[in-house]
């Protein structure tokens, strides 16, 4: 059975997931209720790093949004200036989590480490769905083509 079939990924998932090297081609924010809202990624979602006998890697990837669910306190720092980097898609190096006693509650709070350009996205949240919109692909790069990312994988 194909991951697209199965249930989406939850925080629940999370110590069994990786987003090293995966590119971020959009960010959308959906208002909710009393502040907090939702932030969601179109996402590269690299499944597998493949090795052949030769040492030559490859990748499979299919197109995936991950959706961060009643999101406050949101910080986004992303530095395209300094490296003199032209404007593409940016690369996460890892998402962490952690908990933290407030007054009234336990945040949970989660951080997407930027490795290209260097940044971060931090962030309170409740928890997050991730779920895959298309078959993966086999790709000698790290991310999709944009043909193979319309034609959903």
């Amino acid at each position: 059975m194909s991951r697209t079939e199965l249930p989406p990924w939850t925080e629940a998932d999370f110590d069994d997931l990786r987003w090293h090297d995966n590119a971020v081609h959009a960010i959308r924010f959906v208002e909710g209720e009393y502040g907090a809202g939702k932030l969601i990624l179109d996402i590269d979602y690299i499944l597998e790093w493949l090795k052949d006998d030769s040492g030559k890697i490859a990748f499979k990837i299919a197109p995936a949004t991950l959706e961060f669910n009643e999101v406050t306190c949101l910080k986004i720092v992303l530095d395209y200036e300094a490296p003199g980097a032209g404007l593409s898609p940016f690369r996460l190096d890892r998402i962490e989590r952690r908990q933290e006693q407030r007054d009234r509650y336990e945040a949970v709070l989660w951080t997407l480490v930027v490795n290209w350009p260097t940044g971060s996205i931090t962030f309170e949240a409740k928890g997050f769905t991730q779920f895959l919109r298309g078959p993966a692909t086999v790709s000698s790069e790290q991310y999709l083509s944009a043909k193979d990312r319309d034609s959903g994988a």
